[in-house]
């Protein structure tokens, strides 16, 4: 084997250690261990994290917008659960109960497989971005199991989503402030490799409808932030004039 072969051969084996050797020790960085479980009162601890971020406002939010951190736009009617997704130069009207609709590449309206395919992009998608907007509201969901975890010698909220959206099983622990607002939640998630990543929630904003949302969160080194965020009663005070999903209800 020639020298200059050798060399490079030693310079890539150094290199993939050293890879090796990073990714491990963010792993080990950013992981946690599952928390174990102890007595207490699991949904009245969810009770006062729900009324820290107003869930009944919540309730009233008959629509909502915003921009997730990745680029993805959405309108979203929660009156009639209908959602106006855009992503480049995607537009994508969907009826989230049926998960039918009309979709849009630039001017071009999609049909067949192409169609089949953006309207499961837009629902999944909105599965993701609005879980992110606000999870919290989503405590006493069925099939959501609640209990107590200890955290720093604080009690934390422990919610694991036995089904329903795209990843059931998922889990995730509420790290709550004094007055039981959410500081940062941990993760143990299929899509995640690291178990019990934890990502902050700051940059709370306060709706029209009073509602509060996070709109900040970090994670590891990776910073997220959810713009343009705004909601009203109905969809005509955040959206005047034309109905926006009217391609959905002739």
């Amino acid at each position: 084997m020639r020298p200059l072969v050798k060399k490079l051969l030693r310079a890539l084996g150094v290199i993939a250690a050293l890879l090796v050797a990073l990714v491990t020790g963010a792993w080990l960085y950013l992981r946690h261990p599952a928390p174990s479980t102890v007595a207490g009162d699991a949904d009245a601890l969810a009770r006062r994290m729900l009324a820290a971020v107003d869930a009944d406002a919540w309730a009233r939010t008959g629509a909502v917008r915003w921009t997730f951190f990745n680029g993805d736009r959405h309108l979203w009617d929660r009156t009639r659960s209908l959602d106006r997704f855009e992503q480049r130069d995607l537009r994508v009207l969907i009826d989230l109960d049926t998960r039918r609709g009309a979709a849009w590449r630039g001017s071009r309206a999609l049909s067949g497989a192409e169609l089949d395919a953006a309207l499961d992009t837009a629902w999944r998608r909105w599965i993701n971005d609005s879980f992110w907007l606000n999870p919290v509201v989503k405590a006493f969901d069925e099939g959501v199991a609640r209990s107590v975890a200890r955290v720093d010698g604080r009690d934390a909220l422990l919610l694991q989503y036995r089904s329903g959206g795209v990843t059931p099983g998922d889990r995730y622990l509420w790290l709550l402030d004094e007055n039981g607002l959410p500081r940062a939640w941990r993760m143990w998630v299929s899509i995640i490799p690291i178990g019990g990543l934890e990502a902050s929630w700051e940059g709370w904003t306060r709706l029209s409808t009073g509602a509060l949302v996070a709109t900040r969160h970090q994670m590891g080194p990776k910073r997220m932030e959810i713009r343009d965020v705004a909601g009203a009663e109905t969809l005509s005070a955040l959206v005047p004039g034309a109905d926006p999903f009217a391609a959905l209800t002739r």
